[in-house]
Order: structure tokens, then C-alpha cells, then sequence
């Protein structure tokens, strides 16, 4: 705290007065800046579909994720990190609320034109809220996807600015933008356009208050409207950095023996997905250096993770929950809660506060974020609200704390098969009930790690034991939730 001002005796009273708030002041603005050098500021960057099998620091050898591979020798790597919903919308709404989608009414991804009103409720707590009520600058940049109503908008959800796109439609070249209430077509690479705004954000921000930057990339996302000729997803076009690697390679497929499987078009695919994987890379190494030329790496928290996984052939399918075969006779779809779809990679640094290059292997969930993020900057999460998550700060602080080792997944889609489907998944085996008779899934994870052999029909006494448990657990905690708080 600052030392008040010294007052001569002989002064007049109104001197004597003005000298003292002058004094308080001073004091006051010597504490503000002490909270505020307490507070770090946090990037929050977000990918969308990329799956944890995609990274170069977690033994991909076909990726080039120099960047990303960097925050994991320099932060803690969450290497159990999931989503509990493995499809865009829902798992984004638990990320900014820590609630289930079947309690926001957000179950599968958002179709505006089908479902326009639906979307994020305005009055319900989120993170962001919370941190720009406590001070912060707060920033977000690329997809919402979380409700394209006015109402809905991240500038109703805790954000002073909002430059992206409100739904989950995109192409990864001259993209439409929306800022400032004005949508006009950028030119550029959709990454390199996020990131310059992005980085523009940090510039202005940074000396003025802690900001957070929530950078949610479109990137490694297909495109939504560019095709290849014959009707097929593409990823392309891409800048001739990130795609000139991959141009042609003969990329190596995660089950190229898979019966069926159509391995000319996975490989094409594979391909242009690890070049966009790339290209989100090559960004998020822009933004790291921005914060090393502005001297404030050191305080400043960079969190990377995805909305959810992603197959690229794994289980003979591609895409995520809602997944598509990729076999030569059949391109129908394929609900899943494949690890591969609700895995997601996660990693935290934080410089002075985190040991580089640690792991926690403890199971963390996107609905952990909220209480996390809170934890972080010194906040408390409000009495009244309904929280799901856990903060998991002593985790990445190495600290031994009582933690979850299984969890509840659900999804509801309303798109494509208009399936219900609820998980509980332990350390050893993973239970699906499935709305469609004859659909439910078991599996060992200890045995059978790729989620090959469906187990629910088997009569072991090993399997029945394992079913029972599991499935009582997940009955109990779908009446938590619907129970409410």
C-alpha cells in the first residue's frame, strides 16, 4: 500500500482534504495495479474437430504442430482430457456454463436456419461473464456456435467484442465476418484472418486491464460450402505452406485394414486434414510470439483444447459423433461415443505458476473449464449457480486431491440418425445405451482399446458384473442431473 501524503499542520482544511484524496488515490490505483498484476491475463484458444491423436507432442509423427508441441514442453499436458458431448454446439455451451446440453436444451450442433431461436439462455452464468464483471478486457474471435439470435451473441455472454461467425457454417478461405454488428468477406486464410484479429485484440489490451482472448479457430473443421468435384467434404484450399507438405503424401491410415474401408478417399482426407491441422498451428505459434514480443508470456495463462475429437478411419468411420462411414459401399451415418470422438487434447501454460513440461493424467472434462478458468484469476464461482465441473488448479499444480476416474457422456441427435445416447466411461470399460433397440455397446478399454468387439450380448460373469455396475452408475446420474441442482 501506498504511503499518504504528510500534511503540514498550517495548511488550510480544503488543501489539507484535497492532498488527502490525492493521497487515497494513489493508494487505490497502487492496489488496482497489484490485483491486476495478481490476475493473469488468459488466452483460451480452441480448436474445432481436432482430435488428441493429431499432435506432434503426443507421438503423431505425420503432424507438424511445432507450436502446439512447444505449449506442451512449456505447460502441463491433460492427457485424459473429453468432452461430454462429441459434437460442436452442446460441447461449447458446457464450456462456457459447465452444464449438460440436455439441461440448456443445446443436445446436437446448431442448424440456424432450421432451429434459429435456439441458443445460449443470456441470464445463465458463464466464466466470461464473471471474469469481464471482475475487470477484465474480453475478447472473442471465431466461432460461436452457440446460438445465432441477436440475444444469443457473445456480446451477451460476457465478451466486449465479438469478430467471428455466429453459426458453425465456414469455409477456410475469404470468409464472411461478422464485427461490430457489419458481416463483410476478409481475404485470407479463415486461420491467418482470426489470428490478426486476435493478435490486434491482445495489442490494444495489453496495459490496460488482465484480458481474456477466447480464440475459437473454424480450423481443422471441413468446409461447409467449397466441394471436391464429385460432392465430397474438402479442407482445402489452404495456404501453399500448410498444404504443400501433405500435397501428394502418401500419409499412413490409423486402420488401413479396416474390412471396407475406401482407402484412396481416407487417405485424400487424412491428408487435408493434417494440413489444416497445420494451419491452425502455424497461427497459434503467431500468437505466442505476439505475447513474447509484447514481454507478457510471463503473465499471461495460454490454454489449448477442442470442442471434441475426430475419426479419420478409425472404427471404419470419419467425422465425430455424429460420424459417417468411410467405406467403399456404404457413406451412411455411424452415432458414436468413440474415445476417439469425446477425447480431445488439452494442455495449460502458465509461466512461474506451472511446472513445464508435466502431465496430469487424471480424467478432466469441458465442463471443468468453467470452475478452472474462475480458480485461475482469483474468482469465486457464484453461490447460486448450477456448476457441473470441478476446478482441477491442484491438479496442474501437482497437488493430491480426490478426483473423478469415471464420468457421464450423453448425446442427443436430431440431424442425422435422431438417436439418443447416454456413456458412462471408467478407466477399464465403457458402457453406451443407445434409444434404438439392439444398439447398446460395451466395451473393455483395457483389452480392447480401439472399441472393436461389443461386449453387451457376452455372458462372462467378468462382462454381466461390469454391465451391472456401469449401468447403475449411469442410471444414477442421469437423475442427478434431472433432478436439477
Amino acid at each position: 500500500m501506498a504511503r499518504m501524503q504528510q500534511v503540514p499542520p498550517d495548511m488550510p482544511s480544503v488543501g489539507r482534504g484535497i492532498l488527502s484524496w490525492i493521497g487515497m488515490f494513489a493508494a487505490l490505483c497502487m492496489l488496482g495495479s497489484s490485483l491486476r498484476a495478481e490476475r493473469p491475463n488468459i488466452v483460451f484458444v480452441y480448436a474445432d474437430d481436432q482430435a488428441a491423436w493429431t499432435i506432434g507432442a503426443l507421438g503423431n509423427r505425420q503432424s507438424r504442430t511445432p507450436n502446439i508441441d512447444r505449449l506442451y514442453s512449456e505447460g502441463v499436458a491433460l492427457t485424459s482430457a473429453f468432452t461430454t458431448t462429441p459434437v460442436c454446439s452442446p460441447s461449447r455451451a458446457g464450456l462456457l456454463t459447465s452444464r449438460y446440453g440436455t439441461e440448456l436444451g443445446i443436445t446436437d450442433y446448431l442448424n440456424s436456419t432450421q432451429e434459429p431461436a435456439k441458443g445460449l439462455a443470456p441470464e445463465l452464468p458463464t466464466w466470461p461473464k464473471l471474469l469481464q464483471a471482475a475487470g477484465y478486457a474480453t475478447g472473442f474471435v471465431g466461432k460461436w456456435h452457440v446460438g445465432s439470435q441477436d440475444r444469443h451473441l457473445p456480446t451477451n455472454n460476457g465478451y466486449d467484442l465479438f469478430y467471428g461467425f455466429r453459426s458453425g457454417a465456414g469455409i477456410s478461405k475469404d470468409p464472411k465476418v461478422e464485427s461490430e454488428g457489419v458481416v463483410r468477406v476478409v481475404h485470407g486464410y479463415t486461420p491467418d484472418v482470426l489470428t490478426d484479429e486476435a493478435i490486434r485484440f491482445i495489442r490494444t489490451s495489453t496495459g490496460r486491464a488482465p484480458f481474456l482472448l477466447s480464440l475459437h479457430f473454424w480450423a481443422p473443421h471441413a468446409n461447409t460450402s467449397n466441394r471436391t468435384s464429385d460432392g465430397d467434404r474438402t479442407w482445402l484450399p489452404l495456404s501453399e505452406a500448410d498444404w504443400n507438405p501433405f500435397k501428394g503424401l502418401d500419409v499412413t491410415l490409423p486402420e488401413p485394414d479396416y474390412p471396407g474401408l475406401d482407402a484412396p478417399r481416407a487417405t485424400r482426407m487424412l491428408a487435408e486434414y493434417l494440413a489444416s491441422v497445420a494451419s491452425l498451428d502455424r497461427n497459434v505459434g503467431r500468437l505466442l510470439a505476439a505475447l513474447d514480443e509484447l514481454a507478457i508470456a510471463g503473465e499471461t495463462v495460454v490454454i489449448f483444447t477442442s470442442d471434441h475429437g475426430f475419426n479419420m478411419g478409425h472404427n471404419g468411420i470419419w467425422h465425430k459423433g455424429n460420424g459417417r462411414w468411410l467405406l467403399t459401399d456404404n457413406r451412411g451415418y455411424r452415432s458414436n461415443m468413440y474415445d476417439h470422438s469425446i477425447r480431445v487434447p488439452a494442455v495449460v501454460r502458465w509461466p512461474g505458476r506451472l511446472e513445464a513440461g508435466s502431465a496430469v493424467d487424471r480424467v478432466v472434462l469441458n465442463l471443468d473449464w468453467f470452475p478452472t478458468i474462475l480458480a485461475m484469476a482469483d474468482l469465486e464461482v457464484p453461490a447460486d449457480a448450477v456448476i457441473r465441473g470441478e476446478s482441477f488448479l491442484p491438479l496442474l499444480e501437482g497437488r493430491e486431491i480426490p478426483w473423478r476416474t469415471s464420468f457421464y457422456g450423453e448425446y442427443r441427435q436430431l440431424h442425422q440418425e435422431q438417436v439418443d445416447q447416454r456413456m458412462w466411461r471408467t478407466p477399464e470399460w465403457k458402457l453406451v445405451r443407445d434409444s434404438r433397440p439392439g444398439k447398446d455397446e460395451l466395451y473393455n478399454l483395457v483389452e480392447d482399446p480401439g472399441e472393436h468387439v461389443n461386449l453387451v450380448d457376452d455372458a462372462s460373469q467378468e462382462t454381466a458384473r461390469a454391465l451391472a455396475r456401469l449401468d447403475t452408475a449411469l442410471r444414477n446420474r442421469m437423475r442427478q442431473i434431472a433432478s436439477g441442482p
